[in-house]
C-alpha cells in the first residue's frame, strides 16, 4: 500500500471535523472523487470524532421547541420547510462519513463504496437546497434547527445493526413517506424550482434507504438473525416514538423495506 496516500478514514475524519457547510461539501466532493479513482487507501488509521464540527448557525433547539408552519403557500413557511430539510441534508453528510469511519474496517469494501456515494449525494442535496434558500432571500442558518438526527447517531454509535435500523430504515424511510405530500404543497404554491429539487432528493433517498436495508440484511444473514424481528427489536430499543402511517409503501418496497419489517411496530 502506498503510505503517502490519504486513507478513506482520514478523508472521512476531515469532513466530520469541518466546521462550515461549504468546507463539508467541498471535502465530500473531493473525497468521493478521489475514492472512485483509487486515490484513497482502504485503511482505517484514525479515531472517530466524538461529535462533528458544525457552523455557528443555525441555533439548535429541542424538537419540541421548534416553531411549526403548515401553510406552504406562505413564503415564510416554505422557507422554513426548506431550511429544515437543508439541515437534515447537512447532518446526512456527517452520518454517511461517520458510518464509514466508525464501522467500515469490519465490513466489505462495497460497504464503503455505497456510503461514499450516499455522502456525495447528500452534499449535492445540501447545495441544491442552500441555493434555493438564497433565491428566496434566505440562507442556511437563518432559522433554528433541531439536533434529533445526530442524537440518534450517538445512541447507535456502538452497534452497526442499530445504526442501520434507526437512521436509514426509520428516519430516512420516514422521509420517503412525507416528501410526496410536501412536493404537492410546493406545487400548489407554484414553487417549481423547489419542487424540482425535492423530486431529485426524493428519488435518490430511495437508494439510500436501500443501502441501509441491504447492509442490515447482510449482517443478519452473516449472524443468522431474522431480519424482520431483529429490526423490530432494535427499533423498540433505540427509537423514541412509534412508527405511524401513512407509509409510502411503493417507495419503501423499491428500497427493499417491506411491510413485514415495520407494520408490526405500527400504532394506528
Amino acid at each position: 500500500m502506498d503510505t503517502m496516500r490519504c486513507s478513506i478514514a482520514q478523508a472521512a475524519r476531515n469532513v466530520l471535523r469541518a466546521e462550515t457547510a461549504k468546507e463539508k461539501t467541498d471535502l465530500t466532493f473531493q473525497a468521493a472523487k478521489n475514492w472512485l479513482k483509487g486515490g484513497l487507501s482502504f485503511s482505517f488509521d484514525c479515531d472517530v470524532p466524538a461529535r462533528p464540527g458544525r457552523p455557528k448557525k443555525p441555533e439548535l433547539l429541542a424538537p419540541k421547541d421548534m416553531p411549526r408552519r403548515r401553510n406552504a403557500k406562505a413564503r415564510a413557511a416554505r422557507i422554513a420547510m426548506l431550511h429544515a430539510i437543508t439541515h437534515i441534508e447537512l447532518n446526512a453528510i456527517d452520518l454517511a462519513w461517520d458510518i464509514i469511519l466508525r464501522f467500515g474496517a469490519k465490513m466489505p469494501r462495497a460497504f464503503t463504496d455505497d456510503w461514499v456515494k450516499v455522502a456525495d449525494d447528500e452534499a449535492r442535496h445540501f447545495e441544491l437546497l442552500s441555493a434555493r434558500l438564497k433565491e428566496l432571500d434566505s440562507f442556511y442558518g437563518a432559522l433554528p434547527a433541531h439536533d434529533g438526527l445526530w442524537q440518534s447517531a450517538e445512541n447507535t454509535s456502538h452497534d452497526l445493526l442499530a445504526r442501520l435500523a434507526i437512521v436509514p430504515m426509520v428516519l430516512e424511510a420516514r422521509g420517503l413517506d412525507v416528501t410526496p405530500a410536501l412536493i404537492s404543497k410546493f406545487e400548489a404554491a407554484s414553487d417549481d424550482k423547489s419542487v424540482e429539487a425535492l423530486k431529485i432528493i426524493y428519488q435518490e433517498e430511495i437508494d439510500h434507504v436501500k443501502a441501509g436495508q441491504k447492509w442490515f440484511s447482510f449482517l443478519c444473514d452473516k449472524d443468522k438473525l431474522n431480519p424482520e424481528t431483529t429490526y423490530q427489536k432494535l427499533v423498540k430499543k433505540y427509537f423514541a416514538g412509534s412508527l405511524k402511517p401513512p407509509f409510502n409503501i411503493e417507495a419503501r418496497n423499491q428500497a427493499g423495506l417491506h411491510q413485514s419489517f415495520y407494520l408490526p411496530l405500527t400504532i394506528i
